[in-house]
């Protein structure tokens, strides 16, 4: 159960990879000590690896830096509330 955790968290990952990116070539491997690599496919049936294989933590966050990334969003309270902080500090 442990395991299917662990790599549905990597899964999602990859899965907002592709959205970022709009490319659904991207995939993961997982080798039997739970260590994950990013994959690319290149054609042919053959794939690319993206990084040497690590731990699920260290996975994900190299997953969501990678690629491009979204902009935050920001609310028009947040402008009206940043914009009083620099009067403040005038």
């Amino acid at each position: 159960m442990r395991s299917s955790a662990r790599s549905t968290r990597a899964s999602a990952a990859i899965d907002r990879l592709k959205r970022r990116s709009g490319n659904d070539n991207y995939s993961m491997s997982m080798n039997s000590g739970a260590m994950f690599s990013l994959l690319l496919a290149t054609g042919g049936g053959e794939s690319e690896r993206l990084c040497e294989p690590m731990m699920m933590e260290d996975f994900v966050a190299f997953v969501n830096a990678y690629g491009p990334q979204t902009p935050k969003r920001v609310s028009k309270l947040d402008i009206e509330f940043s914009k009083q902080l620099t009067k403040k500090s005038e």
